[in-house]
Formats: C-alpha cells, sequence, structure tokens
C-alpha cells in the first residue's frame, strides 16, 4: 500500500511539473510573440495607474496578447512600479510585450513634443503658417531659411526666395520638439524628402534621362489636379505624352498657383495670366513645383502609366474622363459639365 503511494505521489509530482514548465514554456512564447500593429497606435497612461490598469490599457489597444502575461512579466522583472505615466505612440510593425514594457520604462512623450500633420498639396507658404500656428517657428524666420539655407542636396535650387523648396517639405505627420530652430525644422523635412525618393525611383529617373527636380515639378502639378488615387498614373501619362509631342500642359493647377489662390472654376481672364506658371501660355512645364506632392503622386511622376491620352476631364465625382482626341474630350465635356 505504501508502495502504491509513493508512486502515485510521484506520477502527481511528475505531473504538476510539466503543468508548470508546460505554463513557463506559454508564458515566456507569449512574450516573445510580438503584435503586428497595421497601424501607428497612441495610447496614454494616467497618473497613479497600477499595472493592472497599464495592463488593461495595452490589451485593449492591441499592443499586447495577454494582460496577464504583461503582468506577469512586469513583475518578474520588478518594474511594476517603475511604469511611467504619459503619451505613448507605437509605430506599425513587430512589437513584442519586452518591447512595449522597455517603452513604458523609459517614459512617455515630453510636454515639448507637439505633433503635426502636413497635408499633401500644401505649398511652402502655407506649411510655414501651418507651423506658426502650432506655435513652433517665426514664419518670417522660417521662410528666410528656405531662401537662403544651404542644403546637401544637388537637386535642390540655387538660393533665391523660399519657393526653392517647393515640392520639397514632404507630407507627413511630424513629431516636433517646439524648443526647435527654423532651421532646425527645414532640415528634418528635406532630410524625409530624400529619404522617401527611393533608390529605385533614382534608378528610374535616370533611366529615362529627367531630373528628380523635373519629376517633383510633375508630381506637384498631379498632386493639385487629382482626387482619385487610381487616375494619378493616368494623369501622369497625359502630361508626359503632351510634353512629348510637344503641346502645352494646360494644367488648371498652375494657373492657380500663378494666381495665389485656389478657384472653384477658373475665367477666361485667369486662364490669360502673364506666368511662367501659366500653362495656358508657357511651353513646357512650369519652372518649378506647386505643391508639396504625396508617394501616390511621386510614383507616378516617376512611373506613368502607359497610354495614348492626351486630355483627361474632372468629372462631379471627382474622377476623371480620359480622351485621346480633342473631339472626344468635347463630347465628354457636353456630357458631364452640361
Amino acid at each position: 500500500m505504501a508502495k502504491r503511494l509513493n508512486k502515485s505521489g510521484k506520477n502527481f509530482i511528475i505531473l504538476i511539473c510539466l503543468v508548470v514548465l508546460l505554463g513557463g514554456f506559454t508564458f515566456w512564447q507569449i512574450i516573445k510573440a510580438p503584435v503586428n500593429l497595421a497601424e501607428k497606435v497612441t495610447i496614454t497612461i494616467p497618473s497613479g495607474s497600477a499595472s493592472s490598469q497599464i495592463g488593461s490599457i495595452l490589451a485593449e489597444n492591441g499592443l499586447i496578447k495577454s494582460e496577464f502575461a504583461f503582468n506577469l512579466y512586469v513583475q518578474s522583472k520588478n518594474i511594476s512600479d517603475k511604469l511611467k505615466q504619459g503619451s505613448y505612440t507605437f509605430e506599425p510593425g513587430k512589437l513584442s510585450l519586452k518591447n512595449v514594457a522597455n517603452a513604458l520604462v523609459a517614459g512617455g512623450e515630453s510636454e515639448n513634443v507637439v505633433w503635426v500633420t502636413i497635408p499633401e498639396g500644401l505649398t511652402v507658404l502655407q506649411t510655414a503658417e501651418l507651423l506658426a500656428e502650432k506655435g513652433l517657428v517665426d514664419q518670417e524666420a522660417f521662410l528666410t531659411y528656405c531662401a537662403e539655407g544651404d542644403f546637401p542636396y544637388d537637386y535642390i535650387p540655387e538660393k533665391g526666395d523660399y519657393t526653392r523648396l517647393e515640392g520639397f517639405v514632404s507630407p507627413n505627420t511630424y513629431q516636433f520638439d517646439n524648443r526647435w530652430t527654423e532651421e532646425q525644422i527645414v532640415d528634418m523635412f528635406l532630410d524625409q524628402f530624400d529619404r522617401t525618393f527611393t533608390d529605385e525611383w533614382r534608378e528610374e529617373v535616370a533611366r529615362t534621362g529627367r531630373s528628380i527636380y523635373e519629376v517633383v515639378i510633375m508630381a506637384s502639378i498631379i498632386e493639385r489636379e487629382a482626387k482619385v488615387e487610381s487616375d494619378r498614373p493616368i494623369i501622369s501619362s497625359v502630361f508626359y505624352n503632351r510634353l512629348a509631342i510637344p503641346m502645352r500642359l494646360e494644367s488648371c493647377a498652375t494657373v492657380q498657383y500663378a494666381l495665389g489662390e485656389v478657384k472653384e472654376v477658373l475665367t477666361y481672364k485667369d486662364l490669360e495670366i502673364d506666368s511662367p506658371y501659366n500653362t495656358y501660355t508657357h511651353d513646357g512645364m512650369p519652372p518649378g513645383p506647386i505643391a508639396a506632392p504625396g508617394l501616390s503622386s511621386l510614383e507616378a511622376a516617376v512611373s506613368p502609366e502607359k497610354t495614348d491620352y492626351l486630355f483627361f476631364l474632372a468629372k462631379p465625382d471627382g474622377s476623371h474622363y480620359f480622351s485621346k482626341t480633342l473631339a472626344e474630350h468635347n463630347a465628354a465635356r457636353e456630357k458631364y459639365l452640361k
């Protein structure tokens, strides 16, 4: 009888050990297995939050797989009382429980951090106005540096006025420090553009015989003309096809830039404005970009669709109708604009 009890006891102990080992293995697998973030996530940890409350916030926002595993982890590492309050932003990609815990120990964003989104299609002047409204720059100092700064990029025009940086203030959501100078902010924009314009794009631009500056001019026009993403590479093809004939671009967007305002409807008088940016009266491309293009407009300018189209017409829904001949274009005007 005693021998049976001893054997049963040993089996029970073995079973317990297996459960503990299996549980430990599962626990560490959870810790090591990353969460795949599809988009940026920003959370706020309130002051005085216990580790259990923090775990709940993290789990609710999809930053960890297991609230229980998080609490066990921070306790095992003796960091549960070192997790700091504040705002935290996690970028898309793989994120492990350890990464999250380390970020919370390091601390959230300081009171000096200001998040600003620079939309596609803004001019340098509009960007300066936006940043000045946020209290990040002195508008005049910002524009002066744009005009007179020394920049290590061979595609940036020579010093002149601030429009030399038109098209190079990359649209994005930026994390600024309100203690930064105007120079630091402009330099950050230009660095962002240089990293955005990939080696593959540079190779394609070189293959076609164009320059990066010419591509940015084209991308800026596409940005201001297009409303539908799928239209961008086709609009690009229309403009490049016109240049190849040659034929004037006749872009309303360039006229609006010359006017200094965006008008719903351009008059015949508007189309006669005396400006090198008026592509109704001047051959070729305008002398510079007219706005900051987004990624899809840049890609369209680098790799346009291959078409025979020479005309496009904006329909009431924002999409475009494309035509090969003037007769077809005029028929589309009768159909969609009357």
